[in-house]
C-alpha cells in the first residue's frame, strides 16, 4: 500500500483491509507516520511532533491498527504530556490514568500516533496559539483551520489519518468541520462520558467526539465510544440500535426547518446561505417537508449566560494550574483575552455562575420547545433544523487574536460568535448536531451545513446524513496542498 491507496480509504474501509489480512496494522501506521510528517510542515497541526511508539490499543476492537490522534485538551492518556495549547503548562501535565474516553479509543483499537493542536484553552474559533504557532488550512494555507479542534481537522482533511479526536463547547468540531470539509457531529449531552477527571465540561456545554470524512466512521466510532462511565452525574439514554445500522435505514419522511438567519443578526455570506437552500431544495426531492422556521433565540441573553461560564471555567483552570506549578498567571504563561478572561471569571461569585445555568435553563426549554411541540394533526413541529454551519469563509490567520491585549471577554465573544452564529447555541441545550461538506465556494473553500435533532436523537441525523452522502457526495473533494 502507497500513500495515494490509503489516503482512498476512510478508518472502516482501512480496518476491513487490516481484519482481512490485505495489509498489515504495521503497514498502515508506517504510512500514516510518512503522511504526517509530510503534510505537517505546511500545516503545523501538530504539538511536540510524532510519538516514537503508538499508545497501546486492542489488536481485536472493531478499529484495530487504524491510525489516530488526540487533540491536546480535555482528553489525556496516561504517561502522555497534555499542553490545553498554553505555555502556562509549561512542558505539559502527565497524567497517571487514561480519561474514559481514552481508554474507550484505546478499547476501539484506535492507534494513537499524536497529538493535535489548540487554542489556548480551547478558546478561540481558530486555532494558532502563541505555543505552538497557527495551523494552516489545507485548503488555503493562508487561512484558518478553525478551532478549537483545528490541529486535528487539518490532519483528516490531508488524509494523513482518517479520524482524530476533537472537543466542542461552542461548536469546536463543527467549525473546523465546516472550514476544512469534514464530517463533525456534536453528540448529545451525555452521550459520551468525560470522567474520571470531571463531571461535566463547561457547566455541561462541552462534549468529545471526533472528526472524519465519512458518515459510516463518525457512526462507527460513536458505537465505540457512547455511554456513560463509572460516576458520570448524568447521561443519554442509550440508543436503541447501534449507529452503524441507523446509517443503512432510510430516514422515512422528515418534517424539516431552515433558516440561513444568524439569531444574532450577523450577516450570512451569500454563497453560505444559498447552499443551505440549494441543500434544503435536494431534502425536498427526497421527498422531506421543508419550511422556513426557526426557533426564537434572545441573542443577549444567550450571550449573558455563555460569558459567566467560559469565563469562570478558564480561571479554574488556569489558577488551578498555576497554583500546581508555583507561579503567577500573567502574560508571560497566558494570551491576553485568555489573562482577561481569568481576570473576569475570578471577580464573579457563585450568585453570578448559577444565573448563568438558570439563563441557559430558559434557552434550552425555548428551543427544544421548537423541536418536540405538537403542531397541527399531533404532527411534531419539527424533526430537524438546518442551519450553515458557519457565516462565512474561513478567516485569514491572525484575524482572530486571542493575545490582543485590547479586547476584553465580552468584545472576544463579540468577535467570535460574529463568525459562529449558529453552532454555540446547541452546545446550550445539549442537542445533536453535525456539520456535513456539502458545498463549495466559488473560491474553492469547503462550505458546510449543520443538521440539529431532537436531544438524544443523533439515529435520526445519521440517516439523514448518510442519505445526503450519497446524494451530494463529497468524498472526492479533497484540498490540493499547494502553497
Amino acid at each position: 500500500m502507497n500513500f495515494s491507496e490509503y489516503s482512498e480509504y476512510d478508518a472502516v474501509g482501512l480496518a476491513q483491509l487490516i481484519k482481512s489480512g490485505q495489509v498489515t496494522a504495521q503497514e498502515v501506521q508506517q504510512i500514516a507516520r510518512q503522511a504526517i510528517l509530510a503534510v505537517n510542515p505546511k500545516l503545523n497541526a501538530l504539538v511536540g511532533g510524532i510519538f516514537e511508539e503508538p499508545l497501546p490499543s486492542s489488536p481485536s476492537g472493531p478499529f484495530a491498527g487504524v491510525p489516530f490522534a488526540i487533540k491536546d485538551l480535555s482528553i489525556h492518556a496516561a504517561g502522555v504530556r497534555t499542553g490545553l495549547g498554553s505555555r502556562l503548562t509549561g512542558d505539559g501535565i502527565i497524567f497517571p490514568h487514561d480519561t474514559d474516553l481514552m481508554a474507550r479509543f484505546k478499547q476501539a483499537g484506535l492507534v494513537t500516533l499524536a497529538r493535535t493542536a489548540t487554542p489556548e484553552f480551547g478558546f478561540n474559533a481558530s486555532t494558532e496559539p502563541v505555543s505552538n504557532g497557527p495551523a494552516h488550512n489545507p485548503w488555503d494555507s493562508t487561512r484558518s483551520t478553525g478551532g478549537s479542534s483545528g490541529g486535528s481537522a487539518a490532519l483528516v482533511a490531508a488524509r494523513a489519518i482518517p479520524v482524530a479526536h476533537g472537543t466542542d463547547g461552542a461548536g469546536s468540531i463543527r467549525i473546523p468541520a465546516a472550514w476544512c470539509g469534514l464530517v463533525g457531529l456534536k453528540p448529545t449531552r451525555g452521550r459520551i462520558p468525560s470522567g474520571p477527571d470531571s463531571d461535566e465540561r463547561l457547566s455541561g456545554l462541552g462534549v468529545d467526539f471526533a472528526l472524519a470524512r465519512t458518515v459510516r466512521d463518525v457512526a462507527a466510532l460513536l458505537d465505540a465510544a457512547n455511554g456513560p462511565g463509572i460516576g458520570d452525574k448524568y447521561f443519554a439514554a442509550p440508543p436503541a440500535r447501534p449507529y452503524m445500522q441507523e446509517i443503512s435505514t432510510p430516514p422515512g419522511r422528515l418534517r424539516i426547518a431552515m433558516t440561513t438567519q444568524a439569531w444574532s443578526g450577523v450577516p450570512v455570506d451569500k454563497e453560505y446561505a444559498s447552499t443551505v437552500e440549494t441543500v434544503c431544495r435536494e431534502l425536498a426531492a427526497l421527498g422531506h417537508d421543508v419550511e422556513q422556521a426557526s426557533p426564537r433565540v434572545d441573542w443577549e441573553r444567550f450571550v449573558d449566560a455563555n460569558l459567566p461560564i467560559w469565563t469562570a471555567s478558564i480561571a479554574e483552570n488556569a489558577l488551578t494550574l498555576a497554583q500546581a506549578r508555583g507561579i503567577e498567571v500573567g502574560p508571560d504563561v497566558l494570551e491576553a483575552v485568555t489573562l482577561a478572561s481569568v481576570e473576569y471569571g475570578r471577580r464573579l461569585t457563585a450568585v453570578d455562575l448559577l444565573r448563568a445555568l438558570r439563563l441557559c435553563n430558559i434557552i434550552t426549554r425555548e428551543v427544544r420547545a421548537f423541536f418536540e411541540a405538537e403542531g397541527e394533526e399531533n404532527r411534531r413541529t419539527c424533526d430537524v433544523l438546518v442551519t450553515p454551519t458557519v457565516a462565512g469563509p474561513p478567516p485569514p490567520l491572525g484575524t482572530l487574536n486571542q493575545n490582543d491585549p485590547n479586547i476584553d471577554p465580552r468584545g472576544w465573544f463579540d468577535r467570535l460568535f460574529a463568525l459562529i452564529p449558529f453552532t454555540p447555541l446547541f452546545n446550550v441545550t445539549g442537542q445533536p448536531a453535525i456539520s456535513l461538506p456539502l458545498g463549495q465556494s466559488s473560491a474553492g473553500l469547503p462550505i458546510g451545513v449543520q443538521f440539529v435533532a431532537r436531544y438524544g436523537d443523533e439515529a435520526t441525523l445519521l440517516r439523514l446524513a448518510a442519505q445526503l452522502e450519497q446524494a451530494r457526495p463529497w468524498i472526492d473533494r479533497r484540498p490540493s496542498m499547494d502553497e
